[in-house]
């Protein structure tokens, strides 16, 4: 099973959390620890993720199916996943709708994209493990390969400085890209309230993705959050947690 962190009571409704790429539970710890006030938060390391298992295949039925097991063990939940996160959720409430309550979809749509993240592999495998002692010296080496601040902060929190190593299965990762930033051919629908909440300046939830999200999801609710890019809940963070608060709170 994956590797989860909990927060809050368990008598409280249960609320899932599933990152993107290259993240991990623990990049989801402040925004859960708050909602742990009115949830019981469950957050995972996806697989070849942080401390989950290793697996020779990333694609969605099989992330859907990790999702499943955690909640055939904890219970129903609301569910909430960002970016392949979100992918992930989707096909969880499509083939397991009674596990799914409400669903927070963040930044995502059901369809495939053209960006790879390849590149960002490729540069986190140039650093020198050899030569670094603190995340400080791990950041002056991936910033020769990746400039934005945000973008380094966020992947070298998948190091494992004292150890040396990276808490991501970089091979499988590498290989299954286009199935990551694809998405797999689906059926029926799931009725239950989902909300897609994107950032106001991103371009991976459009408009011309509605006709395409309402039959699989006819109760979605659409949403942005103005002023941030596709790290929406790390670039405002109190805003992305009220607007979810409010949405399984009604």
């Amino acid at each position: 099973m994956l590797k989860t962190v909990t927060y809050g009571d368990p008598a409280l409704p249960r609320l899932l959390i599933a990152h993107g790429l290259f993240g991990s539970a623990r990049n989801w710890g402040v925004i859960a620890k708050r909602l742990s006030d009115q949830f019981h938060v469950t957050a995972v390391d996806m697989r070849n993720h942080g401390e989950s298992p290793r697996g020779q295949t990333q694609s969605y039925a099989d992330m859907a199916g990790d999702l499943a097991e955690v909640l055939r063990d904890i219970g129903p939940s609301h569910v909430l996943g960002h970016s392949m996160g979100g992918k992930s959720a989707m096909v969880l409430a499509l083939a397991h709708p009674e596990l799914v309550e409400k669903l927070v979809i963040a930044d995502i749509a059901p369809v495939g994209y053209g960006h790879t993240q390849a590149h960002l592999i490729e540069a986190m495998r140039k650093i020198d493990l050899s030569q670094v002692a603190t995340r400080g010296d791990a950041d002056r080496q991936l910033a020769q390969f990746v400039e934005e601040d945000g973008i380094r902060a966020f992947l070298l929190q998948s190091l494992d400085v004292k150890a040396k190593e990276w808490r991501l299965n970089f091979d499988v990762l590498e290989a299954e890209m286009p199935k990551i930033i694809g998405f797999p051919e689906v059926s029926g629908s799931f009725d239950k309230p989902v909300l897609f909440l994107s950032g106001g300046s991103s371009d991976y939830v459009l408009r011309e993705h509605r006709p395409i999200i309402k039959p699989l999801f006819p109760s979605a609710r659409f949403a942005k959050l103005p002023g941030t890019g596709h790290w929406l809940h790390a670039e405002k963070p109190r805003e992305f947690e009220a607007t979810v608060r409010v949405f399984l709170s009604a």
